[in-house]
Protein backbone atom coordinates (compact mmCIF):
# COMPACT_ATOMS: atom_id res chain seq x y z
CA UNK A 1 0.00 0.00 0.00
CA UNK A 2 1.87 3.73 -0.86
CA UNK A 3 1.80 6.24 1.29
CA UNK A 4 -0.69 7.94 -0.27
CA UNK A 5 -3.06 5.36 -0.37
CA UNK A 6 -2.85 4.68 3.39
CA UNK A 7 -3.49 8.57 4.28
CA UNK A 8 -7.36 8.81 2.02
CA UNK A 9 -7.33 5.22 3.78
CA UNK A 10 -7.13 6.82 7.32
CA UNK A 11 -9.21 9.81 6.18
CA UNK A 12 -11.61 7.50 5.20
CA UNK A 13 -11.90 5.71 8.50
CA UNK A 14 -11.62 8.94 10.61
CA UNK A 15 -14.68 10.10 8.01
CA UNK A 16 -16.94 7.44 9.53
CA UNK A 17 -16.72 8.08 12.88
CA UNK A 18 -17.95 11.68 12.56
CA UNK A 19 -21.75 10.24 13.06
CA UNK A 20 -20.80 8.87 16.13
CA UNK A 21 -19.43 5.61 17.59
CA UNK A 22 -18.62 2.77 15.16
CA UNK A 23 -17.53 -0.89 15.57
CA UNK A 24 -14.95 -2.19 13.58
CA UNK A 25 -17.13 -4.17 11.13
CA UNK A 26 -18.77 -0.98 10.71
CA UNK A 27 -16.28 1.05 9.99
CA UNK A 28 -15.08 -1.32 7.22
CA UNK A 29 -18.54 -0.78 5.47
CA UNK A 30 -18.75 2.98 5.63
CA UNK A 31 -15.24 3.29 4.47
CA UNK A 32 -15.58 0.21 2.25
CA UNK A 33 -12.46 -1.20 2.96
CA UNK A 34 -11.55 -4.90 3.91
CA UNK A 35 -12.31 -5.16 8.28
CA UNK A 36 -8.71 -6.38 8.81
CA UNK A 37 -7.34 -3.13 6.66
CA UNK A 38 -10.06 -1.02 8.79
CA UNK A 39 -8.88 -2.55 12.31
CA UNK A 40 -4.89 -1.86 11.72
CA UNK A 41 -6.00 2.01 10.81
CA UNK A 42 -7.83 2.05 13.85
CA UNK A 43 -5.40 0.48 15.33
CA UNK A 44 -2.56 3.03 14.39
CA UNK A 45 -5.27 5.95 14.95
CA UNK A 46 -5.33 4.86 18.35
CA UNK A 47 -1.43 5.17 19.25
CA UNK A 48 -1.83 8.66 17.90
CA UNK A 49 -4.46 10.19 19.65
CA UNK A 50 -6.88 10.62 16.58
CA UNK A 51 -9.09 8.09 17.69
CA UNK A 52 -10.16 6.49 20.80
CA UNK A 53 -12.17 2.99 22.26
CA UNK A 54 -15.38 3.60 24.02
CA UNK A 55 -14.87 2.70 27.75
CA UNK A 56 -16.14 -1.09 28.04
CA UNK A 57 -16.73 -1.51 24.89
CA UNK A 58 -15.42 -2.78 21.24
CA UNK A 59 -16.72 0.46 19.46
CA UNK A 60 -14.26 3.46 18.06
CA UNK A 61 -15.08 7.07 18.40
CA UNK A 62 -12.64 10.54 17.32
CA UNK A 63 -10.40 11.04 19.89
CA UNK A 64 -8.87 14.04 21.66
CA UNK A 65 -6.52 14.56 18.91
CA UNK A 66 -9.09 15.42 16.45
CA UNK A 67 -10.61 17.24 19.16
CA UNK A 68 -7.45 19.69 19.63
CA UNK A 69 -7.33 19.79 15.70
CA UNK A 70 -10.96 21.16 15.62
CA UNK A 71 -10.75 23.45 18.63
CA UNK A 72 -7.24 25.19 17.37
CA UNK A 73 -9.43 25.65 14.10
CA UNK A 74 -12.25 27.46 15.49
CA UNK A 75 -10.18 29.39 17.63
CA UNK A 76 -8.18 30.44 14.66
CA UNK A 77 -11.15 31.40 12.76
CA UNK A 78 -12.76 33.12 15.34
CA UNK A 79 -9.48 35.41 15.95
CA UNK A 80 -9.66 35.89 12.10
CA UNK A 81 -13.04 36.96 12.45
CA UNK A 82 -12.30 39.55 15.14
CA UNK A 83 -9.33 41.02 13.84
CA UNK A 84 -10.70 41.95 10.08
CA UNK A 85 -12.70 44.87 10.56
CA UNK A 86 -9.57 46.64 12.44
CA UNK A 87 -7.24 45.45 9.18
CA UNK A 88 -9.75 47.00 7.02
CA UNK A 89 -9.45 50.46 9.02
CA UNK A 90 -5.92 50.07 9.40
CA UNK A 91 -4.92 49.67 5.97
CA UNK A 92 -7.41 52.67 5.10
CA UNK A 93 -5.46 54.42 7.54
CA UNK A 94 -1.79 53.43 6.39
CA UNK A 95 -2.50 53.61 2.84
CA UNK A 96 -0.69 49.75 2.79
CA UNK A 97 -1.52 46.09 3.23
CA UNK A 98 -2.18 45.43 7.06
CA UNK A 99 -2.59 41.91 8.29
CA UNK A 100 -2.90 39.11 11.30
CA UNK A 101 -0.61 36.50 12.22
CA UNK A 102 0.05 33.89 14.97
CA UNK A 103 2.72 32.13 16.33
CA UNK A 104 3.21 28.57 15.07
CA UNK A 105 6.06 27.25 16.49
CA UNK A 106 9.17 29.13 15.69
CA UNK A 107 7.29 30.42 12.65
CA UNK A 108 5.03 33.41 12.41
CA UNK A 109 2.05 31.98 10.53
CA UNK A 110 0.18 34.80 8.68
CA UNK A 111 -3.53 33.83 8.47
CA UNK A 112 -4.86 37.27 7.10
CA UNK A 113 -4.28 40.10 5.05
CA UNK A 114 -6.63 43.28 3.74
CA UNK A 115 -5.12 45.27 1.06
CA UNK A 116 -4.53 48.75 0.58
CA UNK A 117 -5.64 50.57 -2.42
CA UNK A 118 -2.39 51.86 -3.34
CA UNK A 119 -2.07 50.38 -7.43
CA UNK A 120 1.67 48.70 -6.26
CA UNK A 121 1.17 46.40 -3.44
CA UNK A 122 3.04 43.73 -1.09
CA UNK A 123 2.00 40.82 -2.45
CA UNK A 124 -0.51 38.48 -0.14
CA UNK A 125 1.28 36.69 2.45
CA UNK A 126 -1.65 34.38 3.92
CA UNK A 127 -0.88 31.21 4.77
CA UNK A 128 3.22 31.77 4.64
CA UNK A 129 5.03 30.82 7.71
CA UNK A 130 8.18 32.26 8.21
CA UNK A 131 11.12 31.94 10.91
CA UNK A 132 10.31 34.42 13.47
CA UNK A 133 13.42 36.56 13.49
CA UNK A 134 12.81 37.71 9.98
CA UNK A 135 10.19 39.56 10.20
CA UNK A 136 8.43 42.69 12.77
CA UNK A 137 5.43 39.75 13.75
CA UNK A 138 7.89 37.33 14.71
CA UNK A 139 9.98 39.57 16.93
CA UNK A 140 7.19 40.30 18.70
CA UNK A 141 6.49 37.31 19.13
CA UNK A 142 9.65 36.61 20.45
CA UNK A 143 10.08 39.42 22.63
CA UNK A 144 7.12 38.22 24.73
CA UNK A 145 8.56 34.56 25.45
CA UNK A 146 9.63 32.71 28.61
CA UNK A 147 13.80 33.51 28.68
CA UNK A 148 14.20 29.68 28.61
CA UNK A 149 12.30 29.53 24.96
CA UNK A 150 14.41 31.89 23.90
CA UNK A 151 17.26 31.03 24.56
CA UNK A 152 16.25 27.65 22.54
CA UNK A 153 15.62 29.64 20.07
CA UNK A 154 18.39 31.94 20.00
CA UNK A 155 20.82 28.81 20.54
CA UNK A 156 19.88 27.75 16.82
CA UNK A 157 21.65 29.29 13.40
CA UNK A 158 19.12 31.95 12.34
CA UNK A 159 19.00 32.01 8.55
CA UNK A 160 19.65 35.28 6.63
CA UNK A 161 17.40 36.26 3.87
CA UNK A 162 18.76 39.42 2.75
CA UNK A 163 22.04 41.55 4.03
CA UNK A 164 19.81 43.22 6.50
CA UNK A 165 18.67 39.95 8.22
CA UNK A 166 19.50 40.19 11.53
CA UNK A 167 21.59 36.86 12.76
CA UNK A 168 23.76 37.19 15.30
CA UNK A 169 22.21 36.77 18.52
CA UNK A 170 23.41 39.03 20.16
CA UNK A 171 21.98 41.98 18.53
CA UNK A 172 18.45 40.86 17.98
CA UNK A 173 18.34 39.84 21.89
CA UNK A 174 18.92 43.70 21.95
CA UNK A 175 16.44 44.34 19.56
CA UNK A 176 14.46 42.11 21.29
CA UNK A 177 14.38 44.57 24.50
CA UNK A 178 13.75 47.61 22.52
CA UNK A 179 10.91 46.08 21.07
CA UNK A 180 9.71 45.15 24.48
CA UNK A 181 10.05 48.79 25.46
CA UNK A 182 8.53 50.16 22.41
CA UNK A 183 5.28 48.13 22.20
CA UNK A 184 5.98 47.41 18.37
CA UNK A 185 8.49 46.09 16.09
CA UNK A 186 9.99 47.59 12.96
CA UNK A 187 12.24 45.16 10.57
CA UNK A 188 13.26 46.64 7.12
CA UNK A 189 14.23 44.78 4.52
CA UNK A 190 15.26 41.94 6.48
CA UNK A 191 13.10 39.00 4.81
CA UNK A 192 12.48 41.10 1.52
CA UNK A 193 14.61 43.41 -0.35
CA UNK A 194 12.03 46.12 -0.25
CA UNK A 195 9.51 45.47 1.78
CA UNK A 196 9.58 47.20 5.30
CA UNK A 197 7.10 46.10 8.09
CA UNK A 198 5.89 47.09 11.47
CA UNK A 199 3.41 45.15 13.94
CA UNK A 200 2.39 45.47 17.69
CA UNK A 201 1.49 42.41 19.78
CA UNK A 202 -2.50 41.11 20.45
CA UNK A 203 -2.88 40.17 24.03
CA UNK A 204 -5.75 37.27 25.04
CA UNK A 205 -7.47 36.60 27.67
CA UNK A 206 -4.57 35.42 30.10
CA UNK A 207 -2.36 38.43 28.80
CA UNK A 208 -0.17 36.18 26.95
CA UNK A 209 0.73 37.18 22.97
CA UNK A 210 -1.56 35.20 20.89
CA UNK A 211 -1.50 36.55 17.77
CA UNK A 212 0.03 40.49 15.76
CA UNK A 213 -1.16 42.70 13.76
CA UNK A 214 1.82 44.25 11.40
CA UNK A 215 1.55 46.72 8.08
CA UNK A 216 3.76 46.37 5.12
CA UNK A 217 4.61 48.09 2.23
CA UNK A 218 7.19 49.06 -0.21
CA UNK A 219 10.26 50.36 1.50
CA UNK A 220 10.17 53.33 -1.07
CA UNK A 221 7.19 54.54 0.40
CA UNK A 222 6.94 53.28 3.75
CA UNK A 223 6.60 54.48 5.83
CA UNK A 224 6.26 58.16 4.57
CA UNK A 225 8.66 61.08 5.68
CA UNK A 226 7.40 61.92 8.79
CA UNK A 227 4.76 59.35 9.66
CA UNK A 228 7.09 56.31 11.27
CA UNK A 229 5.52 57.24 14.77
CA UNK A 230 1.98 57.80 13.62
CA UNK A 231 2.14 54.39 11.60
CA UNK A 232 3.29 52.72 14.96
CA UNK A 233 0.82 54.10 16.96
CA UNK A 234 -2.03 53.11 14.64
CA UNK A 235 -1.08 49.57 14.42
CA UNK A 236 -0.37 49.56 18.24
CA UNK A 237 -3.88 51.06 18.98
CA UNK A 238 -5.36 47.98 16.15
CA UNK A 239 -3.42 45.47 18.21
CA UNK A 240 -5.16 46.89 21.06
CA UNK A 241 -8.87 46.62 19.97
CA UNK A 242 -8.50 43.26 18.91
CA UNK A 243 -7.02 42.12 21.88
CA UNK A 244 -10.02 43.82 24.03
CA UNK A 245 -12.27 42.21 22.35
CA UNK A 246 -10.78 38.62 22.24
CA UNK A 247 -10.83 39.56 26.25
CA UNK A 248 -14.04 39.97 25.92
CA UNK A 249 -15.54 37.54 23.79
CA UNK A 250 -16.77 39.37 21.01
Amino acid sequence: MSRVQSIERAFAVLGSLVGGPLGVTEVAGRARLPKSTAARLLASLEREGAVEQMPGETRYRLGPRIAALASGLRERRGLVAIARPALVDLAAETGEAAGLSVPDGQAAHYVDQVDSHNPVQVRDWTGTRIPMHAVSSGQVFLAHLGAPVLARFLAEPLERFTPATVTDAATLLERLRDVRRDGHAWAREELATGITSVAAPVAGVDGEVVAAIHVHGPSYRFPAPGREDSVAQAVRSAAARVGARLRAGT
